[in-house]
């Protein structure tokens, strides 16, 4: 699953991941996100940080009440960034460890 609210990052995520046979479901708001989001449906879901509406770790909160137990890759400006920690600010999710910097490579996410 890839969540963000630009939806030429969305289109370019799912062409590249299905180039290397994923199977992708985009959503570019956070409310439908979470509304599509079913439990074992999905390997990972790859959320944007800042969306409108509800931002990626408030996305990531409601969908993890779903499933327990789904991995997440944040999509990240700098801002919330860190480069050498490379975990968010303050501590805010615990268990999760994968934030990608914008602008993405996909080779390199397909790697991640």
């Amino acid at each position: 699953m890839v969540a963000d609210d630009e939806s030429d990052i969305t289109m370019i995520f799912a062409l590249g991941l299905e180039d290397d046979g994923f199977k992708v479901d985009v959503f570019d708001d956070p409310i439908q996100a979470l509304s599509g989001f079913k439990s074992g449906l999905y390997d990972l879901a790859l959320i944007d940080y800042k969306m409108p509406n509800m931002n990626g770790f408030e996305l990531y909160r409601e969908i993890s009440k779903i499933n327990t137990k789904v991995k997440v890759c944040f999509l990240t400006a700098s801002e919330i960034y860190n480069e050498t920690l490379r975990v968010p600010p303050h501590g805010l999710l615990d268990g999760v460890n994968c934030f990608i910097p914008k602008p993405v490579d996909i080779d390199e996410l397909v790697k991640k």
